[in-house]
C-alpha cells in the first residue's frame, strides 16, 4: 500500500490534468497522526466555480465547464458555462451573451486563442470614433 501523501499527490495531479486544482487537498490531520494504518484524504473546501467544473470533468463533458473552447464553426471564443440539451453554452471570454454550440463544434482553446479574444475585446471598446 502506497503512503497516503504519495495518494494524495497523484490525486492532486489528476485534477490539475483535467483543469481543477482543489486548494485544501491533503492527508487528514487527525487520521494522518494516529496510529489507523488507512489515513483520510481530505479534500477540503472548494468554491461553486470548482466544485461546478470537477462534477462536470466527472460526467465526462467535453470541454468541461469552466474550460475555453472554440467554437470552430466561427471562430468564437468562449467560456463553456454548461452542457444542456446536447449542446455546449458558451460566453465570451470577455463577458457578452451566451451562445449554443454543437458538441462536435467544441474544440479546447489555447492559452493564445483566449488571450486574442480578450484583446481583440479590449481594442474593440477603446476605438476613437471617426
Amino acid at each position: 500500500m502506497r503512503p497516503t501523501e504519495e495518494v494524495v499527490e497523484t490525486l492532486r495531479s489528476a485534477l490539475v490534468g483535467v483543469g481543477v486544482v482543489l486548494p485544501s487537498l491533503g492527508v487528514d490531520p487527525v487520521t494522518g497522526a494516529s496510529d489507523e494504518p488507512f489515513a483520510l484524504v481530505d479534500l477540503g473546501r472548494c468554491n461553486t466555480r470548482t466544485a461546478e467544473r470537477l462534477a462536470s470533468v466527472l460526467r465526462g463533458e467535453r470541454p468541461p465547464v469552466g474550460a475555453h473552447a472554440v467554437d470552430v464553426r466561427d471562430g468564437r471564443v468562449g467560456e463553456v458555462m454548461g452542457h444542456v440539451g446536447g449542446r455546449v453554452q458558451l460566453r465570451p471570454v470577455a463577458g457578452g451573451r451566451e451562445w449554443d454550440c454543437p458538441p462536435e463544434s467544441a474544440e479546447t482553446a489555447s492559452p493564445e486563442e483566449v488571450m486574442r479574444a480578450r484583446v481583440r475585446k479590449a481594442n474593440s471598446q477603446w476605438r476613437l470614433p471617426c
